[in-house]
């Protein structure tokens, strides 16, 4: 693929907090809060979406994984719990901490903060002592949500993460949860949504690193667009030439 359109720079975290970045213990209180935290969503998912999902059996029922997803609004997190049957550990932006409500709710989780545009090898470590452990971690590659309506560029952590684990990769592509379908249609009209799993794949060994992560990065990427409508595959058209 080549002369793919621009996207707006990417935002980089202005503060450092490596104390979010941790890996979360799965204590019994936290495993109880993954619980209810899927029966919210499901309920969320119930009266105000009007799902469809497609390609489950593909999801594997043991970790490790790498659970790599496109990033179109706040419902993605609310779809992906309902949708999928385990309970996943998320990576997510440290500005996060600071929100009133997703704050407090991913403390209690436990996410794995990301500073955005800089080296973040905490949270990189924290992810692949995750995968080590057989968990199964998940990921916007994009980086952050779209701010052009299709797929932004990737970025390299998600091929970092699989490179050095070995991890297989599991694409989840989503439409229709961008933030002003699903909170502004009528009340009476659920928002209509979709979310598809493609089937686990593993990025192709080479002897150049950092061409392994260029080319693991478009293999992530092309993997995504290939569950999503063409409106929606952005810089990784298939057709795109």
């Amino acid at each position: 693929m080549q002369n793919r359109p621009s996207s707006p720079p990417k935002p980089v975290t202005d503060w450092w907090r490596p104390d979010l970045s941790n890996l979360p213990r799965l204590t019994l209180a936290r495993r109880g809060f993954r619980l209810f935290t899927r029966g919210v969503s499901k309920l969320l998912v119930l009266f105000n979406m009007y799902a469809t999902v497609t390609g489950l059996e593909n999801f594997p029922k043991r970790g490790p994984a790498l659970v790599v997803i496109n990033h179109l609004g706040d419902a993605d997190a609310v779809l992906l719990a309902a949708s999928i049957p385990y309970s996943l550990d998320g990576m997510g932006k440290v500005e996060n901490d600071e929100h009133w409500l997703i704050g407090p709710t991913f403390r209690a989780y436990g996410v794995i903060g990301v500073h955005r545009g800089r080296p973040d090898r905490k949270a990189l470590r924290s992810a692949l002592d995750g995968l080590a452990e057989g968990r199964m971690i998940a990921l916007a590659p994009e980086g952050r949500q779209t701010v052009t309506g299709g797929l932004e560029e990737g970025t390299e952590g998600a091929a970092f993460l699989a490179m050095k684990s070995g991890a297989p990769i599991v694409p989840i592509a989503m439409t229709g949860t961008e933030n002003e379908n699903i909170y502004n249609h009528k009340w009476w009209r659920r928002a209509r949504v979709t979310l598809s799993v493609g089937k686990p794949f593993q990025l192709q060994q080479q002897a150049d690193r950092q061409k392994m992560l260029r080319e693991g990065t478009n293999q992530i990427m092309e993997a995504l667009a290939s569950l999503l409508p063409e409106s929606y595959q952005g810089n990784y058209k298939v057709n795109q030439v």
